[in-house]
């Protein structure tokens, strides 16, 4: 055997023991938290709500790794590769209001009022505040509903990941994945995914922080990569399809204003994901999980560099990678000079995950796969209990009657939501990650938001104008995806079964308008008008929600 082969043998021996020994520690402290939150789990309170007693720091980075997933990094990443660094105010948007004015606003009156109401998950807090069980159950199935679409564009972004970097087949990347997510969420209750979910933000804020370094470093540094990047801005409209070039001017600037373009950044990304972000049921249960209002004001800072580091340098690198695919022909078979979205095959999902294959030394990339196997594993876990307590807590027990808490049933409903979102990863068309998470955080903003907000600081809102409310802000929201938004109603195909046309109202911009834009003004409205035309609440039940506690 000559030398070289030796060599490559050694490194090759070298890099599996390395890999294998990485994914072993891994498991290890996985199980490891995962059997910690276990063995705290007594009651059906430990489980749903982690006994009210979180550390800051753990609830901080819980709140950010459950906030951004693989859907960010890997599908919002690739977007980025088509978009370009427009995509950054995404990040600040999600700091603004997913954090400060989340946990500034919204943080501190959810406690409070979670605690004086004993409300458990964010379908019983709304059904408590207005006095409804039937409003708890309709959030409940709201959630159950909608949100397994989120955690199977999670599930999908995560096995894109494995089978591009791993050269592992799909089936088994979503396999590997639900297992380990199954059994410390089924088991350990939110102790176990609030445990997990710190170690897993950590490693997230580390591995991203160094791809970002090692991206500068592979191209030239920072001055000349972004240099680069502009340069290219001639191809957006020479290389790109017709219909990704309307309104692109290049990768360092916002496109056109009113084109396209503009309108699919602004209103579906901008707008809905960044302002979705304050309706999340997945996330609004965790101002519930700590001891007093001092805890959350310490962990705005921990969560706030959390998203800058982590989102920000998947955005950052995915602009740049299309410098480094149009520069180097590494990984392209044909040997032609590809910009990120050309080389990907067309499929944004993949931009990121071949960059990180083709740019980086085997032993970062087995490093690096835990950070995003820690991004797609914190984000499920969470999204996997919320469902759980969803269907076993406010579902179940909500039409069934029963006074206590069943940890099967809620461990049954967890399991329930995994098969769901498995389902869906297996059926859904490619490229789907990005948009199904913007239709998510559109949806639950236009449904939620309005009656959250009142629920922390309108007295007079009714029971009925919330229930008003949430139903206006779901059948917009469908309508819109159905009969006017193209992207969705040219994939379901019903508008044009049912009018022999593509969406109802062709007259630009309206077919590249988000329906959140409108939904959600809409389902306001129904609030405020319903509200005055209706009987106000009980004076008592509104002291006891509003009391003052620590």
């Amino acid at each position: 055997m000559s030398p070289e082969l030796s060599l490559f043998g050694a490194a090759c021996s070298m890099n599996t023991a390395v890999l294998f020994s990485l994914i072993v520690l891994y498991v290890l402290l996985i199980g490891y938290l995962g059997w910690r939150g276990w063995k705290r789990t007594r009651s059906g309170q430990d489980y749903l709500l982690a006994g009210r007693s979180v550390h800051p720091f753990v609830m901080a980075m819980s709140y950010g790794a459950a906030f951004i997933s693989t859907s960010a990094l890997v599908g919002f990443g690739g977007i980025a590769g088509e978009f370009g660094m427009g995509l950054m105010w995404l990040v600040f948007m999600n700091i603004a209001f997913g954090i400060v004015v989340a946990f500034l606003g919204f943080g501190r009156r959810t406690r409070s009022i979670g605690q004086n109401l004993n409300a458990q998950t964010f379908p019983e807090f709304i059904g408590k505040r207005f006095r409804s069980n039937g409003l708890k159950i309709l959030v409940a199935l709201i959630i159950f509903l909608f949100i397994p679409l989120y955690s199977s564009v999670v599930l999908i972004s995560g096995a894109r990941f494995l089978q591009e970097v791993m050269m592992i087949r799909y089936s088994w990347a979503l396999v590997i994945f639900v297992t380990v997510v199954a059994i410390y969420v089924i088991f350990g209750g939110l102790k176990g995914v609030m445990y997990v979910d710190a170690l897993m933000g950590s490693i997230m804020i580390f591995g991203m922080l160094t791809l970002l370094v090692l991206c500068y470093a592979k191209l030239g540094g920072i001055v000349n990569a972004h240099q680069a990047l502009t340069d290219l801005a001639p191809l957006a409209a020479e290389r790109l399809p017709h219909e990704f070039a309307l309104g692109h001017r290049g990768w360092t600037v916002m496109p056109e204003f009113n084109s396209v373009w503009w309108w699919t950044l602004v209103s579906s990304l901008m707008l809905g994901v960044g302002i979705g972000a304050l309706a999340q049921p997945q996330l609004a249960v965790r101002f519930m999980t700590v001891k007093s209002t001092r805890e959350l004001n310490r962990a705005i800072l921990v969560g706030s560099v959390f998203i800058l580091c982590t989102a920000g340098s998947a955005y950052m690198v995915g602009a740049l990678s299309n410098v480094f695919f149009f520069h180097t022909d590494k990984g392209i078979a044909s040997g032609v000079r590809q910009l990120a979205i050309e080389a990907a095959g067309g499929n944004p999902d993949l931009i990121i995950p071949m960059f990180i294959r083709e740019a980086l030394p085997s032993l970062v990339l087995y490093v690096f796969s835990l950070t995003m196997l820690s991004a797609a594993i914190s984000t499920m876990s969470s999204l996997f209990h919320v469902t759980g307590s969803s269907i076993g807590h406010d579902l179940c027990r909500g039409i069934s009657g029963m006074r206590r808490d069943s940890l099967l049933a809620n461990r049954i409903g967890v399991a329930f939501g995994i098969f769901v979102s498995v389902v869906f990863a297996m059926v859904l068309p490619p490229g789907f990650v990005a948009r199904g998470t913007a239709i998510f955080f559109g949806v639950a903003a236009a449904s939620f938001l309005p009656a959250y907000v009142a629920a922390l600081y309108w007295k007079r809102a009714t029971r009925i104008a919330v229930w008003s409310s949430i139903t206006v802000g779901v059948s917009v929201s469908l309508f819109g995806l159905v009969f006017l938004h193209r992207k969705e109603a040219a994939g379901l195909g019903i508008c044009q079964a049912l009018f022999d046309r593509t969406e109802l109202i062709s007259i630009h911009p309206w077919p590249f308008v988000d329906p959140f834009v409108y939904a959600l003004p809409l389902s306001i409205l129904t609030l405020i008008a319903v509200s005055f035309f209706t009987p106000k609440p009980s004076e008592q039940h509104l002291r006891r929600c509003f009391q003052r506690n620590k």
